[in-house]
């Protein structure tokens, strides 16, 4: 007996390992990007009245109807064109799924995908799911800059589309608007679909605002918008996301959502209808716990002899470990996230993780950390990590 082929080139998340590990040691868990507090109490409320409610059946495949209608208008002042509830949105199990489906929905066997590294760990598997393969294009330390020669460099007669996140993880990074125009450029020049992860949009820092690519000329048609909840709405275990796109990827897409999980957890649906109509004063005092996080981590690392990359969005940032005043600073990344989780207390995840090209050149000397935490979570952190030098 033997398993698939598809499924022999890669193997479980070692950022899920990370976070188990925490837990057999009592370690800090800055590695897994899921907050340690609670939503808001009126979401949890929506979720509750629903379950005790109507909601607890089937709801139509892509979607309950009240929030496809609630992203429809969210999406429509977001992407600058009218998005059709009942035509261009598929509500899915997280961006995962998301992500999945369409590569599932949209590419060959054989088909190339461009993946911008370091990436999450999740994307390769998804285009090998597909059968189809993953080609790596590096970001250069310390910048992470988009670099139109190596993305000139990556394509062949096999290319099909590119796979974008931003905000990105694990830098942190906001890809600015002449990163973004190169990407449009790129992507209309070799009749290319883009596929962006934006489950951070709504997590940015210094005055940033999110721009969806999916709303420049020349990428309406061709891009695939994957979105999600759990992030902003702390709910991260409800698995709930969404996939935007104009047909027909929007029909491919859904035929596949409807086909590997049916629906997305109906009261679960029905809360995160809910939690879309916060007020504005939500998402500003969101942006502030945030960036209040974001400075107790950078100072904490910096206190413990780390050098860390500084987030423009999202709740991570990639650290280098190499001049911490301890013999460990010599350890390839693998070893040191281990010992840093079950010697220090402090769950982190290898930077060797997020490259799949040149992994020791790029991806040594660093760790991620997840800020996703409570202001007390984080200053026990930082004294654990103090004591790594004293």
């Amino acid at each position: 007996m033997y398993p698939a082929t598809r499924t022999t080139n890669f193997n479980q998340s070692m950022i899920r390992e990370m976070t188990r590990l925490a837990m057999q040691h009592n370690a800090v868990n800055l590695s897994q990007g899921f907050p340690d507090f609670d939503p808001p109490e009126e979401i949890v409320n929506a979720a509750v009245e629903a379950i005790r409610g109507e909601a607890n059946q089937y709801t139509v495949t892509w979607g309950y109807p009240p929030l496809r209608q609630a992203l429809a208008e969210q999406y429509t002042a977001q992407l600058g064109w009218p998005v059709d509830p009942d035509v261009h949105i598929c509500v899915v199990c997280g961006v995962t799924e998301g992500i999945t489906t369409s590569l599932l929905a949209l590419l060959n066997p054989g088909d190339e995908l461009i993946i911008l590294e370091p990436g999450h760990e999740n994307f390769r598997p998804s285009a090998l799911l597909a059968d189809a393969n993953a080609i790596p294009v590096v970001l250069e330390t310390p910048n992470y800059r988009i670099d139109a020669d190596r993305l000139e460099a990556a394509v062949t007669d096999r290319t099909r589309a590119l796979l974008l996140n931003t905000p990105h993880n694990p830098t942190g990074r906001v890809f600015d608007g002449d990163e973004i125009r190169t990407l449009a450029e790129f992507m209309n020049r070799h009749n290319l679909i883009l596929i962006t992860d934006e489950i951070y949009d709504r997590i940015l820092y210094d005055g940033r605002e999110h721009v969806s690519p999916g709303s420049l000329e020349g990428l309406v048609e061709r891009t695939v918008t994957v979105g999600g909840l759990g992030k902003s709405f702390a709910v991260t275990g409800w698995r709930l996301g969404y996939v935007i796109a104009r047909e027909p990827l929007a029909s491919a897409i859904r035929a596949v959502h409807d086909y590997s999980t049916i629906c997305a957890p109906t009261p679960l649906q029905a809360a995160a209808a809910a939690a879309l109509n916060q007020p504005t004063d939500y998402w500003q005092q969101m942006r502030e716990e945030y960036g209040e996080r974001r400075e107790v981590m950078l100072e904490m690392l910096r206190t413990a002899g780390f050098r860390a990359v500084r987030p423009e969005g999202s709740y991570y940032t990639m650290a280098d470990y190499t001049g911490i005043d301890a013999p460990q600073s010599e350890w390839d990344s693998h070893r040191f996230a281990r010992w840093l989780t079950t010697e220090v207390g402090v769950a982190s995840v290898a930077g060797i993780n997020f490259y799949t090209r040149d992994r020791e050149k790029y991806g040594e000397g660093i760790v991620r950390f997840a800020f996703a935490k409570r202001i007390e979570t984080l200053h026990e952190a930082g004294r654990r990590l103090a004591a790594i030098s004293n």
